[in-house]
């Protein structure tokens, strides 16, 4: 594949478009796409060439390795016309913009006058027509909402009018009816009239009792999704207090701890309660000592896991890839897990394992340890996104130790409270 040999002369739109739209198709069977394409990775199907369009036509000009993840993906897609390219014999019948894209992302050996030869093929005057009428339809769209919305207004005036209309009728009608003895035939043919106008009136008025039937419905809707919204609120409450509980607890733990490490005695009130305090307050601060260790330093990280009720998030592939680079990825997670068991058992440490499987649909076997939560990220989610949950449901104010060496992660996680240590010092702890 020459991969180096810039592309002969400008893309046409119907082409840019095609590519563009197989390579987010493609996105999440890539394993490690450009960092500048991760988050367009994440967005529904039908956003990603529509919102990432322009991050994945530079990537793939930039990126010779993504483009041939590209290439090997949309493969699977067109193998028939795939396998034509490779071997040189493209058929006249085959779509000359497929055969396009194809050709630009292979670009096997003399490509680029196969590839001049499919752009002739192109219909690049249709992209600008399509334009032109999808503008056509946005502005019938718009058009028809603002008559939707006129009608409405109208209807709802005309049965004011109405029933403003029926209650002079049936005033008229009763009076008619009071003067039928002496009016005649013209005052029967009037009734006649009120009559029929009361008829049609009568019928409005139905229509508009059924509209305001609906618009009921409409509101009972809106009222059970309001119903839904305050159950919901009530949930988070419910988690905020817990959350709340549990930063107590953890207070409460960690002043018991303290009053144990400092031996202070019961007392009821003495002339040294002050100096007391004072020796108190001062044993609560972080030993200076810590300050000189490193990210990487296991010390560090034992320092952080000793403190009381201390949580533990580990970016499983960042630490287990960094220790064992050569092993699969099933025989990392075992090691990684495997290690674990004796550092969590000695720090009794609140431990989760956090493993990236976004673009997996199987999940492999996890025997964790006594101590030890295992997660895969859901499909389509990276496990830095999980992390990042993690740490922010977690209250305020607690002890929460995030191992990984992945900068991003590290100043997110930063910024909600918690505490981040280098993949190494994990590594160094577990005995490499």
């Amino acid at each position: 594949m020459n991969s180096d040999v810039p592309t002969p002369g400008p893309m046409p739109a119907a082409v840019r478009l095609r590519l563009i739209t197989l390579t987010a198709d493609a996105l999440p069977a890539i394993g490690d796409p450009p960092a500048a394409l991760r988050k367009v990775a994440d967005f529904a199907p039908a956003k990603r060439a529509r919102l990432g369009g322009n991050q994945i036509a530079a990537a793939l000009e930039a990126d010779p390795d993504f483009r041939s993840h590209v290439a090997t993906q949309v493969a699977l897609v067109l193998p028939a016309l795939s396998e034509w390219v490779e071997q040189g014999q493209v058929p006249q019948a085959a779509d000359p913009v497929d055969t396009a894209v194809v050709l630009w992302l292979k670009r096997p050996q003399g490509w680029e006058e196969a590839y001049t030869d499919a752009l002739r093929g192109v219909q690049v005057a249709g992209a600008p027509q399509d334009n032109s009428r999808l503008g056509k339809l946005e502005a019938r769209l718009a058009k028809a909402e603002q008559a939707t919305r006129d009608l409405k207004s109208e209807h709802r005036a005309r049965i004011d009018e109405i029933k403003a209309e029926n209650t002079a009728l049936r005033r008229k009608l009763g009076e008619a009816r009071a003067t039928l003895r002496g009016s005649g035939e013209e005052a029967q043919e009037q009734v006649r009239q009120a009559q029929e106008r009361a008829e049609r009136a009568e019928a409005e008025r139905a229509t508009a009792e059924a509209e305001l039937r609906r618009v009921k419905a409409t509101l009972a809707e809106a009222q059970s999704q309001l119903g839904a919204v305050r159950s919901e609120a009530r949930t988070e409450r419910d988690a905020t207090a817990l959350r709340a509980r549990l930063l107590l607890d953890t207070l409460l733990e960690a002043g018991q701890g303290l009053r144990r490490e400092l031996a202070l005695p019961a007392v009821s009130g003495s002339p040294g309660e002050h100096v007391e305090a004072e020796v108190a307050a001062a044993g609560t601060r972080e030993p200076s000592s810590a300050g000189a260790l490193g990210p990487a330093s296991p010390a560090l990280l034992e320092q952080h896991l000793a403190m009381p009720r201390a949580r533990l998030i580990i970016d499983g592939y960042n630490v287990s890839k960094s220790a064992w680079p050569t092993s699969s990825l099933e025989a990392q997670r075992v090691r990684l897990l495997t290690a674990l068991g004796p550092v969590v058992a000695r720090s009794g440490a609140e431990t989760t394992v956090v493993f990236d499987a976004a673009s997996q649909s199987h999940r492999g076997v996890a025997n964790a340890p006594r101590g030890v939560k295992v997660l895969f990220s859901p499909e389509g989610v990276i496990a830095d996104d999980v992390i990042r949950d993690l740490v922010a449901a977690e209250p305020q104010g607690r002890v929460v130790v995030v191992v990984t060496s992945d900068q991003e992660i590290v100043r997110d996680v930063r910024r909600n409270g918690a505490r981040a240590v280098a993949s190494a010092a994990l590594i160094a702890l577990l005995g490499g």
